[in-house]
């Protein structure tokens, strides 16, 4: 336990857990271990962080987490560790995982996140830097929500969805860009229009896929944000929403 750490009434901290300086647990919150978390992290009451994967296959191997910094945990989160020996659920820093939110086992959480209540993605989920999952999300396993995306309350997710993008439904669809988000964050004009005019060719066109990513090489000038969209295209392995 680093140098800062308060510890309220009633938590529970398993063998094997690591917590870096100025960690605040509120009460009657449970971390399991082996798990690494680093510093000024926020654990509200009732959150259960650390616990074995609900994966049936697990067999008592050892698995791992590992947690950034600045992160705020509410109530009743959960957050469970890797499946397979030697696996990890790796979860960045600056995210807010508001009530009963749970990441499942083997996921990868980006930075500055945001679950809101509720939001639940399953094993082997991947979540880009800044991305939002709406209250009652539902992320189907082995699913990308991109960097900078948005999903709507309630939706169910079965496919990747896209950086920048806003997915809504059940199942969801793509209705737009994140523009409200991509301007919080600083994105200039000359971002916003590659994005819509990627999000043009990619949702309004009528070409499939790899058409559509062919195009967006030659029409649209490079950049950093085109670079992301397309390796995030053309590594899906469940599928992109469309």
């Amino acid at each position: 336990m680093g140098p800062g750490c308060e510890v309220g009434p009633y938590c529970v901290l398993g063998e094997g857990v690591q917590l870096g300086e100025g960690c605040w647990l509120q009460n009657h919150v449970t971390l399991m271990g082996p798990s690494r978390v680093g510093a000024h992290n926020r654990f509200f009451s009732f959150c259960s962080i650390g616990q074995q994967t609900q994966d049936l296959k697990y067999a008592g191997e050892p698995t791992y987490l590992e947690i950034g910094s600045a992160n705020n945990f509410r109530e009743f989160v959960t957050v469970n560790r890797g499946t397979a020996p030697g696996s990890y659920t790796r979860i960045g820093s600056g995210g807010n995982f508001l009530a009963y939110s749970h990441v499942a086992h083997d996921c990868t959480v980006g930075d500055h996140v945001i679950f809101s209540n509720n939001g639940t993605i399953a094993g082997h989920v991947e979540v880009g830097d800044h991305a939002i999952i709406g209250g009652l999300t539902a992320v189907h396993q082995f699913c990308r929500i991109g960097a900078h995306a948005i999903t709507g309350g309630c939706s169910k997710i079965v496919q990747d969805v896209p950086p920048f993008m806003i997915a809504d439904g059940n199942p969801a669809v793509i209705r737009g860009i994140n523009r409200v988000g991509l301007e919080r964050h600083g994105f200039d004009a000359e971002a916003l229009k590659l994005i819509k005019d990627a999000h043009r060719i990619l949702y309004r066109s009528k070409l499939n896929l790899q058409q559509a990513v062919e195009l967006m090489q030659v029409e649209l000038p490079p950049g950093p944000e085109l670079d992301r969209l397309l390796e995030f295209l053309q590594t899906s392995s469940r599928g992109v929403i469309r």
